[in-house]
């Protein structure tokens, strides 16, 4: 039976990673999968995910606005039967779209599996987020630690200083450089402003 899955967590948890392997298990089996990414995420190239230990593969990018049931009824139109439809960065998702995806599973029966952080810097959801919680059919978390060593479930965005940032846009596009995920604890001090947190480095690719 196909199902809406979240899978969620505070970023550099291994999303991405484990999404690009969910679509290599699917085709390594001889099934079709569609792999869907919000354009306003580009840090990697339009409709390109990648993950941060240097996978990659060719998604289908998608604007706030666009309809993805219908998105995912032209692909099967144009190539065959879908297997799997994959989400990345899945916080970014409206509302409608959310729905719109439960109606890829449950109109069009293919599972749907959501990637994505479930709060922002602020501690407070994202809308994408908001309605896959309410809505999933299975959600679950991707752990990943603080520099504490306890499990870090916040996110901290940071100034060059490695000082916490407390307003701002709720979207606004970075990587390591610009975010750290911590444990609540961790992000408590640092929104009281007792102390910095040193920015994750880029891994070294080899």
């Amino acid at each position: 039976m196909a199902k809406l899955y979240f899978y969620y967590s505070a970023m550099n948890a291994g999303k991405t990673t484990t999404l690009l392997q969910s679509a290599h298990n699917y085709r390594e089996r001889g099934m079709r999968v569609a792999i869907l990414t919000p354009r306003l995420d580009d840090r990697a190239g339009a409709g390109v995910v990648a993950s941060r230990i240097g996978l990659r593969a060719e998604g289908m990018g998608f604007e706030r606005g666009d309809d993805l049931q219908a998105r995912v009824e032209r692909d099967i139109a144009a190539h065959g039967p879908l297997h799997c439809v994959l989400v990345d960065e899945a916080q970014f998702l409206s509302k409608a779209q959310v729905w719109q995806l439960t109606e890829v599973v449950d109109a069009l029966r293919i599972p749907v599996l959501c990637y994505g952080l479930r709060t922002d810097f602020r501690g407070e959801l994202f809308e994408g987020s908001q309605y896959l919680l309410a809505w999933a059919d299975e959600l679950t978390e991707i752990k990943t630690i603080c520099h504490s060593g306890k499990k870090a479930t916040m996110v901290v965005r940071v100034d060059a200083q490695g000082r916490a940032v407390r307003e701002g846009p709720q979207v606004e596009i970075g990587g390591n450089d610009r975010y750290v995920s911590v444990s609540r604890a961790e992000y408590k001090k640092v929104m009281r402003g007792e102390g910095t947190i040193e920015p994750l480095q880029p891994p070294l690719l080899l």
